[in-house]
């Protein structure tokens, strides 16, 4: 049991340094925009995951705090789209 905890303590530590940002994405109207957006996101330096949904025009990204949250909106521009961000949690939190 001590270990558990250990391993529990441990994850915290490790998710410390990242955070999830929740982003608003104008202009999508079908799954390839979708799609367009996570590569795009992906691509960034510094994002370790992105989930693009096109039902609720939203993008969830998770990212190390070290990155500047101006790059996930440029790489959504590069994509052809609008970005705005609604959030930003830390990734322990969530």
């Amino acid at each position: 049991m001590k270990a558990f905890w250990l391993l529990l303590g441990m994850m915290g530590v490790l998710l410390a340094g990242e955070k999830v940002a929740v982003i608003e994405v104008e202009g999508m109207t079908c799954p390839l925009c979708t799609v367009a957006v996570k590569r795009s996101l992906k691509k960034t330096p510094g994002v370790l995951k992105a989930k693009v949904r096109l039902n609720t025009r939203r993008a969830t990204v998770r990212f190390r705090d070290d990155l500047n949250t101006s790059k996930l909106l440029e790489a959504i521009e590069k994509a052809g789209y609008k970005g705005k961000i609604l959030r930003i949690d830390s990734a322990a939190e969530r």
